[in-house]
């Protein structure tokens, strides 16, 4: 029995909004120890029988979790193997001048963050920017910025790439295929995937970066290109990918686990540590395993127990339901608030917790009003993604670039980032926003 559930009855709906709100007010207060807040936050939800303590293992959703971690592991020594830097440089030897070496950057970087993490790409290609900046003594600011905010837009691309799309993928049933073209449960015909839509999205906005470096015709050239160190990572980086597609295509009638994503993610992972340890090279898997976010790791398992206890004492119903008060009912109308709301949040607060608290209330509204719940699903996610573009502390790849910055002694206010971000968010933001309502207002 719960130590202190005599003292809250059973009505646990009160208790539940106020621990709620007390938790996410101090994840915002207290970035640095989000963590510990939200496990802490998930203990006082057992103890005070708002979710049954049976229910605690079942409330973590360990696919996700695996499949962070493994893929944590793999990008960490993908990019210790220097492999993202030569293609780097291959870009920038092709650049005939400043604005399409910076450009070619920002692009590069968004392919790469489709399937490695926004943070470390960041890290992997913008010191690349300031390198080149330092040659021809102009501000690496608007590169930097390019290469974040571009880094960002593209998490949304793919299962891997970044955490709300895997979260997404946990919530909604959904494989790596499933990002490219999606068929939903019932449903005659394919439909395309968050991929394509990002895509658009991101050519859409590229449009305001070359209007931004529109007059940075110094030309480049590259004096020396970097050496891969190992080949191993890369064939391990791509073996997850291949691994994941080929798992979302086995039938349905093999009944493989739920956690079998994240098996291929830390089972890869894993091969790639022992052939490591094989070659004696025991350092390179020390430093997989100290760069891995454990403390993002800690956040999400917290999230996943009091999203539980919220959704138990009746907490999503009701915010569903004041959606679905505020729309009138009209599904465009709840489409467009949820998108443009999760832009606006998601501006200054960080997106997973959002994610992780929205997908439950969406799944309920689009049950409730019978509404196609696809368009909502990537509706909420464009909305959030793309949203963390809008400001220098929307969203960690923007903050990773200018930390970089810093350290080079460029302090950047926030309007010097937010006169390239607010029309490349924009933009972005516009063309999902449409081709999201077009594909899926129709479907699933």
């Amino acid at each position: 029995m719960p130590f202190f559930s005599n003292l809250i009855g059973e009505n646990t709906l009160l208790p539940a909004v106020v621990l709620f709100a007390l938790t996410y007010v101090g994840m915002l207060v207290f970035a640095k120890a989000r963590a510990y807040i939200a496990l802490g936050s998930a203990a006082l939800f057992v103890l005070l029988g708002i979710l049954p303590w049976r229910e605690l293992p079942g409330a973590v959703n360990w696919n996700v979790l695996m499949m962070i971690a493994g893929t944590m592991g793999t990008v960490s020594l993908f990019i210790e193997s220097r492999m993202p830097a030569k293609m780097a440089d291959w870009l920038i030897g092709r650049s005939p001048n400043l604005k399409w070496a910076v450009i070619w950057l920002s692009v590069f970087a968004g392919v790469i963050s489709a399937f490695v993490d926004n943070v470390a790409t960041v890290l992997m290609v913008a010191p690349v920017a300031v390198d080149i900046a330092k040659k021809l003594k102009v501000s690496p600011v608007p590169a930097i910025i390019g290469i974040a905010i571009a880094s960002n837009l593209q998490g949304a691309a793919t299962l891997v790439g970044d955490t709300t799309s895997i979260l997404l993928a946990g919530e909604a049933n959904l494989n790596f295929a499933d990002f490219f073209f999606f068929r939903p449960p019932g449903a005659r015909h394919l439909g395309i995937g968050m991929f394509w839509i990002v895509q658009v999205s991101f050519l859409a906005a590229t449009a305001i970066l070359f209007y931004v470096f529109r007059k940075d015709k110094q030309p480049i050239r590259l004096e020396e290109t970097t050496a891969v160190k190992d080949y191993l990572p890369t064939v391990l980086l791509l073996s997850t990918i291949v691994g994941l597609v080929l798992v979302s295509l086995l039938p349905e009638s093999l009944h493989l686990p739920n956690e079998i994503n994240g098996i291929v993610c830390v089972g890869i992972f894993l091969i790639g540590a022992l052939i490591y340890l094989l070659r004696k090279e025991t350092s390179a898997v020390k430093t997989a395993f100290k760069e891995m976010d454990y403390f993002t790791l800690l956040l999400l398992a917290g999230l996943f127990i009091v999203i539980r206890g919220i959704t138990e004492a009746g907490v999503i119903e009701k915010i569903g339901d004041g959606f679905q008060v505020i729309s009138s009912g009209n599904v465009f109308v709840l489409y467009t608030l949820l998108v443009w709301f999760s832009v606006i949040i998601s501006a200054f607060v960080d997106n997973i917790p959002y994610i992780a608290t929205m997908l439950p209330v969406v799944t309920f509204l689009a049950d409730k009003m019978g509404a196609p719940i696809y368009v909502l699903y990537f509706g909420l996610l464009s909305g959030a993604t793309l949203g963390g573009n809008l400001t220098p502390i929307g969203a960690s790849a923007n903050i990773a670039g200018l930390g970089i910055l810093r350290k080079e002694g460029h302090n950047v206010k926030a309007w010097d980032f937010m006169k390239i971000s607010i029309p490349y968010t924009l933009t972005a933001v516009l063309a999902g926003y449409a081709l999201v309502w077009v594909c899926w207002s129709h479907m699933g």
